[in-house]
Order: C-alpha cells, then structure tokens, then sequence
C-alpha cells in the first residue's frame, strides 16, 4: 500500500534511518549532476515533504525535523509543507548545517548522499557536526530511495546529434580547446559533470530533464584531446557514435565510479561546484590529486558565438508571437472571470506548439493570478490552481526550447498584465512603472569592461528603493543556447550574501535576463522579463578600453494600462516607444487577427 501522507513518508524514513544506525538524515533537491532542475525520479525532497519549488533542503532527525529555502519560496513553503513537521527555515540566514550543530546531539550520526552533495558543502557540514561532537556519514544507497515505494524509473529517452549549424562550433574543436587548457593548467584530466557542460562539449542534447535538452552522462577529458562518455547504451544510436567519432570511448553509465579509480598518481580537475563528492572520493581512493577548479566549458558556453546568437533571435522572435497571441486572448477571455490559472497556461502553450520549432516549454509555466503572482517561482496545480479574477494582475512567466531550419535557442518572458474591467489602482500602477523604470535602466546601461552583474543591480532597484520597496530575487541570471534555461556563471544580483555569479565580469556574447519585479504578499505581483545580449559598443569620446551594452532580444508588448507616464523621464518614455515600435515591426508579419489587433492597439506611443 503506497503511503499517502507526508506524515507517514516521514516516519518511514526515521524508521529506516534507525534500521542503518543514523540519527538525521539530509535531503537536498539534487541529482547527481548537481543540476538546477533534477528528474521525477530524484524529486525526493517533494516526495518527502510536499515542496513543490526547484531549490531548497531539508534535515531530519529522529523528533524534529527543518526545511530550507530562499526568499522566492517564503510563501510557498508555507503553503505546500505541514509546519507539524517540518521548521521553516530562511537561507543565506540560516542553513542545514547551523541547524544540525544546534539540534543534533554528540555522538549523532548524521547521513547524506555523497552522489547529491558537494565536497564544500561535506566539508562545511562535517565542521559544524565535528565542533558537537557528531558526525557526518556517506550513505550507501540513498534511504529515502528504500521507503519510495511509487518511485519513477529513470528516463531512457535517447541522446541525439546537436548540429553544427546549431552549435556554431564543432564537438572536436571544443575538446582540444580543453585539452590546451589542461596542458597549460599541468592537469592530466578534467571530470566533466554537469550535463549542460557535457551537451555542450560532445554536442549532444537529450530529454532525461523536463525543459532542459540534456542526456544523462558524465565525461572525463584527457590532455591529448581523447575522452571517456559514461551513457547508458540504450540512448545511444548508431548517428551518435558516427557523430562522437574515434577519439570517444563509449561506457556504460554504470562504469563511471570504477573508472575513477584509474588515475593513480594523476592531477584531475574536478568543478566544486558541480562535482559531487561521491566522484571526489573515489578519485582520492584511487590515487589521484582532486584539483578543484571551474569546469573549462563553462564561460566558452556562457559567451555565444554567432550562429548560437542568431538560433536566440529567431527563437525570441517565434516565442514572442507566441506570447502576444496569448496575451490577446487573456485580455479578451480572462475579464469573465471563467479563465483560471491552468486553463491559462495549458492555452499558452496551445499558441508556442503552433510553431513546429517547439521542441519543450524551457520551464514549468508561472501562471499566476491575483496573490499567487506574490510568489516569484509559483507552480500551478490542480490543487492550488484558482480562477484568474476580473479586476485584478496576471502574471506569466514561461519560455521555450526551439530547434528549427533557423538555429536553436532558449527564450524566457515575463510579462504582468492587467485584467479588466475597471483601472488598476494607483498603488499597483506606481510599482509597475518602478519595475518598469529598472527594467530600462538595465536596458540602457552602458558599462566598461570588467564590469559584474552585481554592480548593475542597483540600477534595476533604485526606482524600488525610492518608495521602500525591494525584492528577493536576482535581477537576471544566464541563459543557455539551446540548453538550461538558467546558465553561469553571470549574474545580475545583489552581492551580499553567497557571490554566486556576482562576481563574474560581463563580456560580449553573454545571454542575460533583465527581470526586476515587486510583490506584495497576498495581494498581487509585477515582474517584467526581457533577455538581453551583451554586445561592444562603440561610443564617441569615450575613454580608451572596451565598452559593453545590452541588445535586447525579447519582444513582446508591456501593458500600457499598468504604466503610470506621469512617473517615467522622457527618455523612458522614449524607450518605450522605441521598444513598441520594434515589437511591431518584428511581430506583425507573424500574427494575425485578433494578435494583430491587439499588437497594432499595444504598440501605440505612449
């Protein structure tokens, strides 16, 4: 019989946990790639507890227990996990291994999942245990995966060739530009994890991942260019191997462990980031000196080249006739008052499948109404799902994953409109048009080189700050080509707390999203989400180096009866139209009919 409640799943595991002789146990939301979004079958946290969100932790012990998430998911959590059970806990605040020094007592031992957790995170969870005299100990074999009874297979989708014409660059080229790199790093190998990292380097994409076009794989890359691709051999066809040619050997995924052991005495670079520690580990066991650096592919895959940029444009472009033509229909329809927020995000995706290029949407659509739009990573479901209210906000918040004649690319859109009848009040007028205001303050910035997305951020906020208002989520994180809709390492968010791609400078090719937003809880929220392209530029009489600014590459209307004109300068103003115009432009030889009407109406001077 299959344990229905949170309560039960939760007791089976303290049960399970005692039959192995441990005191806690920690959950993170984590596969083995350490991948943002994981599979259903690595949905333990969700099976766990009921959190539905795609970031977030929890620690069990044997008469308490915690969870942890950010600021996007303060409200969710509390609607989706029983309080009984489970504390609510705020990061960067607080954290697991905080809480664990607190609550666990000496001599408790505490077990994790070497394959879902960082050799950083293991050392600073050991440290904390260590100081109370407990422990921190691998498991063999995950517990929670004993007691999920309904646990989903894992996917056998099969890898496919992600073509040249697509990438821009060749799977060849790509692995000798990493073989350079560890002649001039003195390292032997390089384990590259990341599933991203490794569609991108062997120019493969797959389906094991909603949304994101990744194979499930792990790669080692040695010095003379040669490589290892652990893949399950079911997922590969006879065009795959032709396409990887001699110089990839072939393994089963199950091999990948053992094949660690295998560098005695060898230097391997492993990212701490997305290297899990169960591949440290085994490195270490088996001779090798773990080197921990920054996966080589990841700022080559972040800087686009010319045929990935033109695969985003086409891309934004569909995307974005996509988008109108519902946002049409919503301000037809959703005014009765009969459109609720599934029914909305099942008829948007309706409008991107007209286009054969749709391959997947890039995320679960944010469809969100009234106060759910309070809640930055909302999810509808059936249980949560409401009617969209007449007089009230709508927020959307969706993408694509495109593969056409054209190219290949990711889109990402945020748009917050106004469903009538009647006029939004004034309140929600001034903060749109303060988000309003930062969205075109990034649009517009002009910055040097070795400028961070963390000293753009101000910008996106300072209109906010003006009036007392913030709001708990970066201003825009990197997008993929073709790939995870979210992508490092830049980053445009404040710099306090963890870094997190802060730091990083921005440089020309870099795929950005520009999306500041504001959320009173309960009542409403406003986000407006346009991607960007950092690109040179040439400015007369500017001092000596190398300018950047952003091309915008996003195109869809903004809601004129959101925007308050009395609080945006001339040149806003001005943006606004200029942006309208090129909407119009772009869009009206894709849309017709009620779309065309509704863009020609949308795309008005101010």
């Amino acid at each position: 019989m299959l344990m229905q409640t949170h309560e039960a799943r939760l007791s089976a595991l303290r049960e399970e946990l005692k039959k192995r002789g441990l005191d806690g146990f920690c959950v993170p939301i984590a596969d083995p790639h350490m991948s943002e979004y994981v599979g259903e079958d690595a949905q333990r946290l969700h099976w766990l507890t009921g959190f539905g969100g795609s970031a977030g932790s929890a620690v069990v012990l044997q008469d308490k227990a915690a969870i942890f998430v950010d600021g996007r998911y303060t409200v969710q959590v509390r609607d989706q996990v029983e309080e009984r059970l489970f504390e609510y806990r705020g990061v960067p605040k607080d954290n697991p291994a905080d809480w664990l020094a607190e609550n666990a007592h000496e001599g408790a031992q505490i077990g994790y999942d070497a394959w879902l957790a960082t050799p950083g995170w293991v050392r600073t969870t050991a440290a904390a245990l260590e100081k109370v005299g407990a422990k921190l100990v691998p498991v063999d074999g995950n517990p929670i995966d004993a007691v999920w009874q309904d646990q989903p297979a894992q996917s056998e989708a099969p890898a496919r060739v992600h073509a040249d014409a697509y990438a821009g660059r060749n799977a060849q080229e790509k692995r000798a530009a990493i073989a350079d790199w560890l002649t001039q790093e003195k390292l032997d190998a390089v384990v590259i994890s990341a599933l991203d990292s490794v569609g991108w380097a062997f120019n493969i994409r797959g389906g094991d991942i909603a949304h994101t076009p990744v194979a499930m794989a792990f790669a080692l890359v040695d010095q003379d260019g040669t490589a290892q691709l652990f893949i399950d051999e079911a997922k590969v066809s006879p065009e795959l191997k032709q396409h990887l040619g001699n110089a990839v050997t072939l393994r089963p995924r199950s091999e990948f462990e053992s094949a660690l052991g295998a560098f005695n005495g060898k230097r391997i670079a492993l990212d701490p980031e997305y290297g899990v520690a169960a591949i440290a580990q085994a490195l270490e066991a088996g001779g090798a000196k773990v080197v921990e650096t920054r996966d080589p592919t990841i700022l080559p895959r972040a800087i686009k080249n010319e045929a990935e940029i033109d695969g985003h444009r086409d891309a934004q472009a569909r995307d974005g006739a996509a988008v109108s033509r519902f946002l049409a229909w919503i301000e037809a329809e959703a005014p009765s008052g009969k459109i609720d927020e599934l029914t909305a995000a099942a008829k948007l995706l309706e409008f991107r499948q007209k286009d054969a290029g749709l391959a997947d949407t890039s995320f679960d659509t944010i469809s969100a109404a009234a106060g759910h739009a309070a809640m930055p990573h909302y999810k509808v479901d059936e249980d949560s799902n409401i009617p969209i209210p007449p007089s009230s906000i709508f927020l959307c918040d969706s993408g694509g994953q495109y593969f056409n004649a054209e190219g290949a690319g990711t889109t990402d859109i945020t748009r917050t409109v106004w469903v009538g009848p009647g006029e939004p009040s004034t309140e929600m007028k001034d903060r749109f048009t303060r988000v309003l205001k930062g969205h075109i303050a990034i649009a517009q910035a002009i910055f040097p080189e070795g400028t961070t997305g963390g000293q753009l951020d101000t910008l996106a906020r300072h209109a906010l700050w003006q009036a007392g208002c913030d709001y708990a989520h970066g201003t825009g994180h990197g997008v993929g080509s073709a790939l995870g809709v979210h992508e490092g390492p830049q980053r445009i968010a404040k710099t306090t707390g963890s870094q997190g791609g802060t730091m990083e400078p921005l440089v020309a090719g870099m795929i950005c999203s520009n999306e500041p937003g504001y959320y009173k809880a309960g009542e409403y929220g406003i986000r407006i989400e346009n991607l960007v392209l950092i690109e040179e530029r040439e400015i007369e009489g500017a001092d000596e180096g190398t300018w950047f600014g952003f091309e915008n590459l996003t195109w869809v209307p903004l809601d004129r009866a959101l925007i308050d004109t009395d609080l945006l300068s001339p040149e806003e103003r001005d943006w606004v139209d200029h942006y309208h115009a090129c909407c119009r432009q772009i869009l009206s030889p894709r849309v017709d009919g009620q779309a065309a009407d509704w863009l020609e109406r949308h795309t008005q001077p101010l």
